[in-house]
């Protein structure tokens, strides 16, 4: 099975930490040259430095936020005219804050739909030209198993992990065509800043301690553990990879069985 990723660039984003470093770490292991992506640049510099590169690869970062797409459009614009193409692109950025969508402002929705959707697009767009040239492209959507099943408590997530989504399938039956997949990659509850502080917010809305609201989570997985964040990088890199070509258009949850529905 040929998951190696020589000659190939990969651009992964919201990778100055988490799942999202789990995964550039991932594909540089793989063999490709990996660009990162993300707003605060020293943690980028320091991420920079975890990169394998025993192949000689290439790695960059680039330093924009999400809260800002036109930033964002400018960037990697900018980017891909000093000469760089991408045969991978990883879009990941952090969630929304927890909540009950009831409670939402209209702003909550737009600003989500901004760093997530608007983004996305405004990044795809950009580096799909260089995929079609090259006969090879893989977009890779870092969502939340909420596409399937919507999870308490994160009303504006819930929201637009679906559009996401819809949007990510639609794409998929545009550009198989071209031999470029889209998929989209579900994680479940895996160990980062952005579960503990879920859980901090449970606890203080129930009054339990954080360690029984932990312990409540754990019981709801079938492998009654949280997932790490290097497993779900190895599904993204299985994904990237030539052994994926067929596999476009789907769903892939990465969290221990804790999705009730097929």
């Amino acid at each position: 099975m040929d998951i190696r990723l020589d000659n190939k660039n990969a651009l992964a984003c919201g990778s100055s930490q988490g799942m999202g470093l789990a995964i550039a770490q991932q594909l540089a292991k793989q063999g490709s040259n990996v660009t990162l992506l993300a707003r605060n640049e020293n943690n980028l510099k320091q991420a920079l430095n975890t990169l394998e590169s025993n192949d000689h690869q290439q790695h960059h970062f680039l330093v924009a936020d999400f809260s800002q797409p036109d930033l964002v459009r400018k960037t990697i614009e900018q980017h891909i005219n000093n000469g760089h193409v991408f045969h991978i692109l990883v879009n990941n950025t952090g969630g929304p804050p927890p909540g009950l969508a009831m409670n939402a402002q209209p702003d909550d929705f737009i600003c989500a739909f901004n760093q997530h959707l608007i983004c996305n697009q405004i990044l795809t767009q950009a580096i799909i030209p260089g995929m079609q040239e090259a006969n090879y492209g893989r977009i890779l959507n870092v969502i939340s198993t909420s596409v399937k099943q919507p999870l308490p408590n994160l009303g504006v997530s819930n929201t637009i992990r679906g559009a996401v989504a819809s949007w990510a399938k639609t794409l998929a039956n545009e550009l198989g065509q071209y031999n470029i997949t889209v998929n989209n990659i579900l994680p479940g509850a895996t160990q980062t800043g952005r579960l503990t502080a879920i859980f901090e917010n449970k606890a203080k809305k129930t009054g339990l301690s954080l360690d029984e609201v932990i312990a409540n989570e754990k019981q709801s997985i079938p492998m009654k553990r949280f997932g790490l964040p290097e497993e779900f990088a190895n599904v993204v890199g299985f994904l990237a990879s030539p052994a994926a070509a067929y596999v476009n258009g789907i769903n892939v949850p990465v969290d221990g069985g804790r999705t009730a529905c097929l």
